[in-house]
């Protein structure tokens, strides 16, 4: 079996790994996560940060296959990362409420030695009943909005939040099960 190092702080991602009964070491990443200019690409955004992410550990191990991921909510072309403080993740919500967003998750798997990279990525369409404001409110009491993309967690309490999905599930809580398996094949892991 390959040595799999998962380059995240994610509980979340760790979960996924472990249910799919996938043996791994997690490390944080050593990569400062940019704000997300407006002309940047979702899925180009979500991709290269997910590499980067992988990238900032290889120094740290060896003999091993290294993954990086990140996961994007974007509305329309805009990304909303992660909030910076209550009120942004309040505008987040608002700005979610009654519509349609994607949720973008890029996963790279490295193979040290060599460094041969393989890179891909998932999207799912999530949309959003409206929300009352009071809701909004007492959501943004919580823990869940904090650190995570769009303001939200779909595995949490903002389930409630969501009308419809299209797409991987498992995308939007931040881990697509299908394209981290896909990857780990083209890398040649014996799982």
């Amino acid at each position: 079996m390959d040595r799999i190092v998962l380059a995240s702080d994610s509980p979340r991602r760790r979960e996924i790994l472990a249910r799919l009964g996938i043996r791994f070491r997690a490390l944080s990443p050593r990569w400062k996560e940019p704000e997300p200019a407006v002309s940047d690409d979702p899925v180009r955004y979500a991709e290269s940060a997910a590499r980067a992410k992988a990238r900032s550990v290889v120094g740290l191990v060896d003999s091993c296959l290294v993954v990086g991921v990140d996961t994007v909510v974007a509305l329309g072309k805009t990304i909303l990362g992660k909030p910076r403080n209550r009120k942004d993740a309040g505008q987040m919500l608002h700005r979610l409420s009654g519509r349609t967003h994607t949720v973008t998750t890029g996963v790279a798997v490295i193979r040290i030695p060599g460094r041969r990279t393989w890179v891909a990525s998932a999207t799912s369409r999530v949309h959003f009943r409206r929300l009352k404001r009071a809701e909004v409110e007492d959501y943004l009491a919580s823990d869940e909005p904090y650190d995570k993309a769009g303001a939200y967690a779909v595995q949490g309490r903002a389930a409630a939040f969501v009308d419809w999905m299209e797409g991987s599930y498992l995308n939007v809580v931040g881990l697509p099960a299908t394209v981290l398996l896909m990857l780990l094949d083209r890398a040649g892991a014996r799982l």
